[in-house]
């Protein structure tokens, strides 16, 4: 579970309705489910229009990796890539065909099987870069729906309260009603802003990481097997690897790059 996401977003909303009653407003005020349904409806068609379906049904799917994310162990995958160069030195890298079994991840697996089949070093890279390359582009795509959500959803949320002004209209001869009927409408606009700066941008943004996270993660085993089949020492092997290992650290406060 992501405890950022799910406390941003209490904190997100909690701060905007706190500080609403604060003003003397009531939540009750800003419950329009005609106003959801203008702004969720609209912008989830417009995105629809703009991707294609199987792009945006993969989007909803990995909605989830905003809140529910398994960090990549980065140092279980060195070791077992270290344990791989020492029986590769000792025994040849032919040895390690009976160990693809216990190999979780689909793409090291892949990896480690061409290695063992004897593949040129420059040959293997150039195969399992390919599949890199082509699964980056397909989740470059999934951010790109959320952020266009984001870019969509406050102006659905004009065309909302624009339609309730227009119902408003019709009733300037009750000048109680006129008033209530503002707030009401605005409220889609409300929905729309919301909508696009609480949810989709910032899930736009967390996507990024998650997915650049799983490509260093891929890039490590790579660099990792193709050391191996190269011969490395595994020693060299290590540090070579923990060299992705650092990229994935924080930044130590003060220190700019």
């Amino acid at each position: 579970m992501d405890k950022s996401s799910f406390g941003g977003i209490l904190l997100a909303i909690g701060g905007i309705l706190t500080g609403m009653m604060l003003e003397g407003g009531k939540i009750g005020q800003i419950l329009q489910p005609t106003a959801a349904m203008i702004v969720f409806g609209g912008t989830f068609g417009a995105v629809m229009v703009q991707f294609p379906l199987a792009t945006v049904v993969s989007a909803v799917k990995n909605m989830a990796m905003v809140f529910f994310s398994k960090e990549p162990d980065g140092e279980a995958v060195v070791r077992q890539l270290v344990m791989f160069a020492n029986k590769a030195r000792r025994s040849g890298i032919v040895s390690l065909d009976q160990d693809l079994d216990s190999v979780p991840d689909p793409f090291m697996k892949q990896a480690l099987m061409l290695a063992v089949d004897g593949t040129d070093p420059a040959e293997l890279r150039k195969i399992m870069q390919l599949y890199l390359d082509t699964r980056g582009e397909a989740e470059e795509r999934i951010p790109q729906v959320f952020e266009s959500a984001g870019g969509f959803s406050p102006t659905i949320g004009i065309i909302g309260a624009i339609l309730g002004l227009i119902q408003v209209m019709q009733h300037l001869d009750n000048i109680a009603e006129v008033g209530r009927g503002i707030a009401v409408a605005f409220v889609a606009t409300i929905y729309g802003l919301g909508l696009a700066n609480i949810i989709c941008l910032p899930s736009a943004g967390k996507l990024k990481i998650r997915f650049r996270e799983e490509h260093l993660h891929k890039e490590l085993m790579l660099e990792g097997v193709i050391a191996i089949l190269e011969g490395m020492n595994p020693r060299m092997v290590e540090l070579k690897l923990k060299t992705f290992l650092a990229e994935q650290q924080e930044v130590p406060e003060g220190v700019q790059t």
